[in-house]
């Protein structure tokens, strides 16, 4: 950041987003400042399992603690960010998209090994600072946080991304997930999720100004879009338009993301464009998720993380993975294939049952539905079926089908 953005200062054009020299950043108005000040200072609760007490902390306070530890350690904090839904969230509340997990970029020198178990140590050293009064902490060990506090970690170290993270569980679905990023190569999967916002000359002003914060005194907060083009990005969220680039990079995590987007009414700018950006999707999952034992893992994750508070919308979300991996899946085996659909379909139907909307499960058998080319007869694929419903229930199941039970 320049000197300028770091600085406590008043903003006096802050009526509207202005673009800066470069196009794929921005200066935040008034409106999308207070938002995110909202979100900083929000007390967000952090769930133990068991009998440990709940963690009371505000993002601004985490990011404070963290940041100065990982400066004693001699761990070079960049900036600091907000990414992820989020992010969206300010930049545009009316977006479909709401937010639940809070994205926490800290952009760090992190070398080797050593750096990625430091950054370690000193998030669940931290944590020790917002136990309620009253708690032994010396009798807490660094593990026995993990074990309460943390709801995953990750670690990825090639030769081109070197990254960690771990995210605070939160029983509502809101995780505080703090992300320490030395270089990714891919940040963002589609245009609407593509923004970070640098919150460096907020934190300093939390620390440094006397005066709260009004339209005609307030620090000035610069938005980045890494898909590229700020502007482009911002309409594609006002106007929920799913567009990406380079798709083929999109991890296989990228369709369920985007399926995600479809039941949320968000939409591909043509016909085309979908289909094309769907068979890389559905390659790329099945290339990520081979067994049909890590796609129930990651289906299940998925759902149990992303739709808290939205129990409703699974049922509609399954079916819409399941047209999609169905009208656009080209790269497997006829066996593989129907595994997968009867998987989504089985999830559909406890879904259902979950939500008494049928009485039970015991003896469903769910059905794939071929896709639309195979009754085309210059097709050659792997198998040809007959056309069945999505669903249906009779009291004998097949072999070769999975039974929902």
């Amino acid at each position: 950041m320049s000197e300028d953005e770091s600085n406590c200062s008043s903003n006096s054009s802050s009526g509207s987003v202005t673009d800066t020299e470069r196009s794929n950043v921005s200066v935040l108005n008034w409106e999308q400042v207070q938002r995110l000040d909202a979100i900083l200072t929000e007390t967000i609760p952090i769930h133990g399992r068991g009998n440990f007490p709940t963690l009371e902390m505000k993002p601004r306070q985490i990011v404070k603690v963290v940041r100065s530890r990982m400066e004693e350690k001699q761990i070079h904090v960049r900036d600091v960010r907000l990414n992820g839904s989020a992010a969206s969230h300010v930049l545009h509340e009316d977006s479909g998209l709401g937010y639940k997990d809070l994205d926490l970029i800290f952009c760090v020198d992190m070398k080797g090994e050593s750096d990625f178990q430091t950054v370690k140590d000193i998030v669940l050293d931290c944590l020790l600072d917002f136990l309620p009064e009253g708690v032994n902490k010396e009798r807490i060990s660094p593990l026995t946080l993990k074990e309460a506090y943390v709801q995953k970690m990750v670690k990825v170290c090639n030769d081109s991304d070197r990254w960690s993270l771990i995210s605070l569980s939160n029983n509502r679905g809101k995780n505080v997930e703090l992300k320490f990023v030395d270089s990714l190569r891919r940040q963002f999967e589609f245009s609407v999720d593509s923004f970070q916002i640098k919150l460096d000359s907020l934190l300093l002003f939390y620390e440094c100004s006397e005066n709260p914060m009004a339209e005609t005194f307030h620090p000035t907060i610069v938005g980045e879009s890494v898909y590229g083009d700020f502007s482009e990005a911002l309409d594609h969220l006002r106007n929920t338009v799913i567009c990406t680039r380079n798709p083929e990079e999109i991890r296989g995590g990228g369709l369920l993301k985007y399926c995600h987007l479809l039941v949320r009414g968000f939409h591909a700018d043509s016909e085309a464009e979908m289909k094309s950006l769907q068979r890389y999707m559905c390659s790329r999952f099945f290339i990520d998720f081979s067994d049909i034992s890590e796609q129930q893992r990651k289906l299940e994750s998925y759902l149990q993380n992303h739709f808290v508070g939205l129990e409703d919308r699974k049922y509609d979300y399954l079916m819409t993975l399941h047209r999609v991996v169905n009208e656009s899946t080209v790269c497997l085996m006829g066996h593989e294939r129907r595994q997968t659909l009867g998987l989504i379909a089985m999830l559909a139907v406890h879904v259902l049952a979950e939500q008494n909307v049928i009485p039970n499960v015991a003896n469903v058998t769910c059905y794939y539905q071929p896709a639309p080319y195979v009754a085309d007869g210059n097709f050659s694929n792997y198998y040809i079926a007959q056309v069945q419903p999505v669903f249906a229930c009779q009291p004998h199941a097949y072999s070769t089908w999975l039974p929902c039970n």
